[in-house]
């Protein structure tokens, strides 16, 4: 099984950004001196309320050069914003600049703010997402291009700079609703599940992705990757103390910016913290993650684990604690799973 961690670049406005920069990075050693194989982190674009935040795809570069033989993961980079040559371009970049590590992690989006922003109106947002998913996988795999849309004109073009990785990098593609993870099934090398679900909604949408994996003609992803809220301590108690106000705070942004609206009805945020974890989070000691954990690979053949264990406002050291512990651990014990895909 492979490990990553979801690094949250997202930071209150009284932060010294420079000063959270170089936690990101103390973070990331820890990973790369411990054996994780995977940075992730994700984007939005102005961030409301009282949260900031550097843009991904400069966020990441800047770790190049600290996370050694580490993947790096754009978990999730907003496609449909984002104009398809730019896009494959600087993807194609920051593969060069890894030397052939970048994982391609899109998502549709669900932020109104960001779509007008860009100037994606409803009713075009899915279709502007395949269209520019497409065209960004034959700019880096065909030699001439062309193509016409309203918002996108190629004549006969050919794409200088191309990934390292052939024929391209790795597509995934996070999805929390039904036909979201259709899409996953026909467009990507895998679904990446997201951890906003509850087990038994996780259980549900897996029935989904293998029917439609099978009506797409594809077989069971070489590789299932699974992020999910994470946080180690000595006892399931301190883990609740330490990580609890944070996390709750993470999923009232997430309540205030819409998330769970975009997911099935029973999946919502406006809950007590308690029952929020329900099913949902992972919290206490390495054994108890361990157990928590067991129905993912047990059931889904879940063979590479994003975890994230820092949120808006956690002390770094509280962040570095639970991974160093998880280290010593929990992947020591992960590591000797192995799993594939139960599609």
């Amino acid at each position: 099984m492979k490990i990553g961690a979801f690094l949250t670049n997202q930071q209150f406005l009284d932060t010294d950004m420079m000063a959270a920069m170089d936690e990101q990075i103390s973070i990331v050693h820890l990973m790369r001196d411990n054996g994780w194989d995977n940075v992730v982190s994700g984007q939005h674009y102005l961030n409301e309320g009282n949260n900031q935040q550097l843009q991904l795809v400069p966020f990441l570069a800047r770790l190049v050069p600290e996370a050694g033989d580490m993947n790096l993961t754009l978990g999730i980079l907003l496609l449909n914003l984002h104009n398809p040559v730019y896009t494959a371009e600087t993807v194609a970049s920051l593969d060069v600049i890894s030397k052939g590590k970048v994982i391609f992690g899109v998502g549709l989006g669900y932020r109104d703010t960001e779509f007008d922003a860009f100037g994606v109106p409803k009713g075009k947002r899915v279709s502007r997402f395949e269209e520019y998913l497409t065209l960004v996988e034959r700019l880096w795999t065909e030699d001439r291009v062309s193509h016409e849309s309203e918002t996108c004109i190629l004549d006969n073009v050919h794409m200088n700079i191309r990934p390292i990785q052939k024929p391209r990098p790795p597509i995934w593609i996070a999805a929390n609703n039904d036909r979201a993870i259709e899409r996953a099934a026909r467009m990507s090398d895998c679904w990446f599940v997201n951890p906003h679900s509850q087990l038994d909604t996780i259980r549900r949408h897996m029935g989904i992705y293998k029917d439609a994996l099978r009506a797409a003609g594809k077989p069971a992803p070489a590789e299932l990757p699974v992020f999910k809220e994470i946080f180690c301590a000595k006892d399931r108690k301190t883990a609740m103390e330490l990580a609890g106000p944070y996390l709750l705070g993470k999923y009232k942004d997430y309540a205030t910016w819409g998330q769970d609206k975009v997911m099935p009805e029973n999946e919502s945020f406006d809950q007590e913290f308690e029952d929020l974890v329900k099913g949902r989070f992972i919290i206490g000691s390495p054994e108890e993650c361990y157990e928590e954990l067991r129905p993912y690979w047990e059931e889904f053949g879940m063979n590479h684990l994003v975890v994230r264990s820092h949120w808006v406002g956690m002390p770094t050291q509280l962040t570095l604690d639970s991974m160093k512990l998880m280290s010593d651990e929990l992947l020591p014990e992960l590591r000797k799973i192995d799993a594939k895909p139960a599609l």
